[in-house]
């Protein structure tokens, strides 16, 4: 799922090698935040977030075929310095 999701924003942005995706298992649910360039995270929200609900929509159906459950959260690269 991991691969998936930087495969496509890989081809959403202009700077593919700064691309990162962090999963975080838990119990119930795998979270996957995307990191992009700070100048890019609207290319891979799109426009009113039409982008980033595709992709997510996506995710949906993989991870329910595979009996499981898991979201994408799309921080400011701010974010991920504090952490």
């Amino acid at each position: 799922m991991k691969e998936f999701i930087e495969f496509i924003a890989k081809h959403l942005v202009d700077n593919p090698e700064e691309v990162e995706v962090k999963e975080i298992v838990q119990e119930k649910a795998t979270t996957y935040e995307l990191y992009v360039a700070e100048k890019e995270t609207g290319k891979v929200i799109g426009k009113e977030g039409k982008t980033a609900k595709a992709i997510r929509t996506l995710l949906a159906a993989i991870s329910a075929k595979e009996g499981k459950k898991c979201s994408l959260v799309i921080p400011d690269k701010k974010q991920k310095e504090n952490q």
